[in-house]
């Protein structure tokens, strides 16, 4: 495994492992997976570069766009939750109440 592959693989898990056990506030949860889709980018943009294909050149972009519209749902949620609970951490909400 090469220092790119084993730095990429390490920030991807890195991030999942924050997100699985670090699930005190919303915020940190948003930017574990911010983290995660950096690093699927930067694997996405090495392998298209590595591969010389200008077919493969617009999946990077693409998720890129995906993980721009996701980190904005994602703040609308946050906002949304801190107007109606009064604050965003994980323990205050509660998915069985409507």
């Amino acid at each position: 495994m090469t220092p790119t592959h084993f730095t990429i693989s390490s920030a991807f898990l890195l991030g999942m492992m924050g997100l699985a056990f670090h699930r005190t506030h919303l915020l940190s949860a948003l930017l574990c997976l911010e983290a995660m889709m950096l690093a699927l980018f930067i694997a996405l943009s090495l392998w298209s570069l590595q591969l010389d294909a200008t077919g493969c050149s617009t999946a990077p972009m693409l998720m890129l766009a995906f993980s721009a519209c996701e980190a904005s749902a994602g703040l609308a949620l946050l906002v949304a939750t801190a107007r109606t609970h009064g604050t965003g951490h994980m323990q205050a909400l509660n998915l069985l109440q409507c």
